[in-house]
């Protein structure tokens, strides 16, 4: 069983993760990717979860096919079962050397089948097909199959291009339908929004009144969105909020259990382990819980089960007692504390924001002067939070060759409502690994990487802040 917050193999790194809840437990399949050159084919790989806390690595669950088949990389897809108890898993089939006219690697629907519970699957490659006239042929892939019982009928989704149009419009959710999972008839688009690049890893849930369509595109954005409507065929409402999380969480899907939807998805891995590396392709695993608003609209936050898992209170003493008051109406302060964070920990702070207040939040792994840090800031006048750190990159001896025109970590902005009033800021951080939480509503992660260690600061610019409470727990007592 791996202890840590968040799964990644020993042997690898987590891709696209493909849930499926059974008699109570989570099984996630996951592409298993290695970084390696040349790269030696894309596996389905297996981890499972009965408490989301505690996980348990299979390894490979579908194999990849040898360098001449056309699922050399198995990539994404998911899995149904039928009414007799057989399981389908439907993915991607790719192989770099088979390619289209216009030289792109094909991407090809497959199918393999499971009699035994889904500890072996047998593939049917007589069941592949490709996209049809009109899409572009190596943009067919993620497969998603769920059953419209109101039409007696299972739909496919697939992520697909359209073969005309601007290069970066030409997204669509494409779709099949199918009466028996084994034979598929293309029928029009299930959502043709001419908006993205492609909507990657589509998933679609009903709950309670509402249906749900989550998608990740890499067009203005590198994250995962979502949509609802009253019914599976739309129309689709764009919520206020309408991103999961921020860059570094993608490719996320969803999963249900005991009337409760997860969204399973990894957290980015950055380029040499640096704060400022490019972010890579696959990463670490991460569970967000979503919470269903009043107005149907989707929360996210940590699962309860994680939070419960910190059991040890971590003495951490602050320069002043809690409760306190930040009082700055025209400059900057900050309190730290005298220890330093574990590297394992869970934060929770309650501010009470006064009105006008321009900035406040926690500094993380800071020095004891608060200046070298990491920050979760909240921005009321801007209705944001966002993640920044000090220092700077520096590209020259001058003062202005500092990177401080850069207002924050530009792709972790999470808008939010940060009217005055108590506001929770609750924070889980696992090694390089950190994930912030907002009135449970709002959810950020990423990478912390330069900065390991250091301690825990609350801070307050133009404006007045009340810490009334401020916690740090452990899973150890050590």
């Amino acid at each position: 069983m791996d202890r840590s917050l968040f799964f990644k193999p020993a042997d690898g790194w987590v891709g696209d993760l493909i849930p499926f809840e059974q008699d109570g437990e989570f099984w996630l399949f996951y592409l298993h990717e290695i970084r390696e050159d040349p790269k030696p084919g894309t596996s389905w790989h297996l981890v499972t979860t009965k408490d989301l806390v505690q996980f348990e690595d299979h390894g490979v669950s579908l194999l990849h096919g040898g360098e001449d088949d056309l699922d050399f990389n198995a990539y994404t897809g998911s899995i149904v079962c039928d009414k007799d108890g057989i399981h389908h898993l439907f993915y991607t089939g790719q192989n770099p050397h088979n390619v289209g006219a216009n030289g792109a690697p094909l991407q090809l629907v497959m199918h393999a089948t499971s009699t035994d519970g889904m500890m072996t699957w047998g593939k049917h490659p007589e069941l592949t097909f490709g996209a049809p006239d009109g899409y572009e042929a190596g943009d067919w892939r993620d497969p998603f199959v769920f059953r419209d019982e109101e039409a007696g009928q299972w739909r496919m989704l697939i992520a697909a291009r359209h073969a005309d149009g601007p290069e970066r419009r030409r997204g669509v959710i494409a779709q099949c339908v199918s009466t028996d999972l084994m034979t598929w008839e293309h029928t029009e688009p299930f959502w043709d929004p001419r908006r993205y690049i492609t909507h990657e890893c589509p998933d679609v849930f009903a709950w309670g009144d509402w249906w749900y369509m989550v998608y990740s595109e890499f067009s203005e954005s590198f994250t995962t969105r979502y949509r609802m409507a009253k019914s599976p065929n739309g129309p689709w409402i764009v919520p206020d909020l309408d991103s999961i999380d921020g860059r570094a969480f993608y490719a996320s899907k969803t999963a249900e259990r005991d009337g409760r939807r997860f969204f399973f998805g990894w957290i980015a891995s950055k380029e040499n382990n640096r704060d400022n590396g490019p972010w890579q392709w696959a990463g670490t695993m991460s569970v967000l819980e979503a919470r269903q608003n009043p107005d149907g609209t989707l929360a996210f936050s940590f699962a309860d089960e994680l939070v419960e898992s910190f059991w040890y209170e971590a003495p951490i003493t602050l320069g002043r007692r809690v409760p306190m008051t930040i009082d700055v109406p025209d400059s900057y302060a900050a309190v730290v504390s005298e220890e330093d964070l574990p590297g394992q920990f869970y934060a929770k702070a309650v501010l009470q924001i006064a009105p006008g207040t321009t900035e406040c939040g926690l500094l993380l792994r800071s020095s004891a002067d608060g200046d070298r840090s990491y920050v979760l800031r909240l921005e009321p006048k801007r209705g944001r939070m966002v993640f920044d750190r000090w220092p700077r990159d520096v590209t020259g001896d001058a003062q202005w060759q500092v990177s401080g025109d850069i207002p924050f970590e530009i792709e972790l902005e999470r808008p939010c409502d940060l009217g005055p009033g108590e506001h929770i800021l609750e924070v889980a951080v696992d090694g390089d690994l950190c994930v912030a939480v907002l009135d449970r509503q709002v959810s950020l992660s990423t990478r912390i990487y330069d900065l390991p260690e250091g301690r825990i600061g609350v801070f307050a610019g133009e404006g007045s802040v009340s810490v009334t409470e401020l916690e740090i727990r452990t899973r150890t007592d050590k």
